[in-house]
C-alpha cells in the first residue's frame, strides 16, 4: 500500500495516518531522510569532540545510512515504526520504557536505530531579524528523548560498567534524596563534572539520537526559501550538552536543564551499579514541580551557537525536492490550517 511519501513502503502507519495531524510531522522527515539516503546526500551532524580537554560541540556531516544504521539496505527495505519502543533498550528497565518517534528496523524485524524526530522552521522568533547566516530554529524536547539519551549512552558502554560507576560514585553516592530541590541544586555542579568526565572517556561511542528536519521560509513569510530543506542530526552526546551546559549557570532552584542533567547522571550511575533501573520512576519522581512531558526548550539564538554549519544559511535541498518526496496527488491530503502544511500546499500548487 503506497504511502505517497518517498521511500516509506513498510510502516506501522496506514496511508491516511501519514497525513494526519500529529503524524505528518514525523512521516515527512522520514521520507525526506529516505530521499537523502537514496541520493547519497549527507545530513549535518552535530557531535561532541574534546578540544583543549573540554567537551565541545562541533558541526560535521553524516550519511543517512549511518543514521539509520542500515548497512547496504535501501529505504524500501526498511520498516519505519513510528512512536514505537526500541526493544533492545527494554532490558535496562524494570518498567516499560516509552516509545520514541521513529524506530528503524529491517524487514526481518532486526532493530537498527531509535530516533527522536523534530520538524522545525528556520528562522524562529528570536532570530528572524538577524542576517540569514545567524538564523536559528527553536527546539522543544520531550522527556522521552532524554531517557533514550541515557539508555543509548549506557548501551554503548555497558561492558565498562565498573569504570562508569567509578566516574559517578563520588558525586552520586552521597545524595540522600534525588527529589529534594535544595539538595539537588547544590549537587548539580559535581554531577555535571561527572558527566563531563564520562563523555571525555567515551565520546568515541556517541551515536545519532535526534533527527531535526529544517524547513526554511523567506523570513517571517509563509513562503519557502529557494533552498528550503535540510536535516540536522544530533548525537546523544551533543544533544545532552543542550542541558548540561545550561546547568552550569547556577540558580537557586532546579531549572529544567538542571533537572535533565541530574536525571542523566542518576540513570548512568544506577545502571552502572545494577544494569537495570526503573527509568519511568526516576523521571516521574524527579519532577521538581515542573510538568513532566516537556523536558526543556532551546530558542533559535541559542540553537545557532551549537549548529554552526554554513548549511543553515543555505539548506542542501531546493524547495522543488518536495515534488520528489511527496508523490503526485497526495498534497491534497494535507490540512492547510497547519503552518507547515500550508507552506507545502501552496508551494507545490504554485509550482505545478
Amino acid at each position: 500500500m503506497p504511502s505517497g511519501l518517498f521511500g516509506i513502503e513498510h510502516s506501522n502507519r496506514s496511508q491516511n495516518d501519514h497525513w494526519g495531524k500529529n503524524c505528518f510531522n514525523s512521516s515527512f522527515p522520514a521520507a525526506m531522510a529516505s530521499y537523502m539516503l537514496e541520493n547519497n546526500i549527507p545530513a549535518i551532524y552535530i557531535s561532541l569532540d574534546i578540544l583543549d580537554d573540554k567537551p565541545t560541540v562541533v558541526s560535521k556531516e553524516i550519511s543517512i545510512r549511518e543514521v539509520f544504521n542500515c548497512g547496504n539496505l535501501h529505504a524500501n527495505q526498511l520498516y519505519f515504526a513510528f512512536e514505537s519502543v526500541f526493544e533492545p533498550y527494554q532490558k535496562y528497565s524494570f518498567d516499560a520504557i516509552d516509545g520514541i518517534d521513529l524506530v528503524i528496523r529491517d524487514l526481518q524485524g532486526q532493530y537498527l536505530a531509535p530516533l527522536e524526530v523534530k520538524l522545525t522552521v528556520l528562522p524562529d522568533n528570536t532570530t528572524y531579524k538577524k542576517t540569514e547566516e545567524n538564523w536559528g530554529s527553536e527546539m522543544v524536547v520531550r522527556s522521552a528523548t532524554t531517557s533514550y539519551c541515557a539508555l543509548g549512552m549506557y548501551d554503548a558502554v555497558w561492558q565498562e560498567a565498573h569504570k562508569v560507576r567509578e566516574i559517578f560514585e563520588e558525586a552520586c553516592s552521597s545524595i540522600q534524596s534525588w527529589d529534594n530541590d535544595f539538595e539537588m541544586t547544590h549537587k548539580i555542579p559535581s554531577l555535571c563534572k561527572s558527566i563531563d568526565e564520562f563523555q571525555k572517556s567515551y565520546y568515541t561511542r556517541q551515536k545519532p539520537l535526534l533527527m531535526q528536519t529544517l524547513w526554511k521560509t523567506q523570513g517571517k513569510s509563509p513562503l519557502l526559501a529557494d533552498q528550503a530543506f535540510d536535516i540536522v542530526i544530533w548525537s546523544d552526546y551533543a544533544f545532552s550538552r543542550l542541558f548540561i551546559d545550561s546547568s552550569y549557570e547556577v540558580t537557586s532552584t532546579m531549572s529544567r536543564p538542571m533537572r535533565a542533567s541530574a536525571r542523566l547522571a542518576r540513570c548512568l550511575w544506577e545502571l552502572s551499579k545494577s544494569g537495570k533501573i526503573r527509568v519511568v520512576d526516576i523521571y516521574r519522581q524527579m519532577a521538581f514541580g515542573n510538568q513532566t512531558d516537556k523536558e526543556f526548550s532551546v530558542p533559535g539564538n541559542r540553537w545557532k551557537t551549537y549548529v554552526t554549519s554554513h548549511r543553515t544559511a543555505r539548506p542542501i535541498l531546493p524547495k522543488e525536492a518536495v515534488n520528489s518526496i511527496i508523490e503526485d496527488g497526495y498534497i491534497e491530503l494535507l490540512s492547510p490550517e497547519r503552518r507547515f502544511d500550508q507552506t507545502l500546499y501552496f508551494t507545490v500548487r504554485n509550482h505545478n
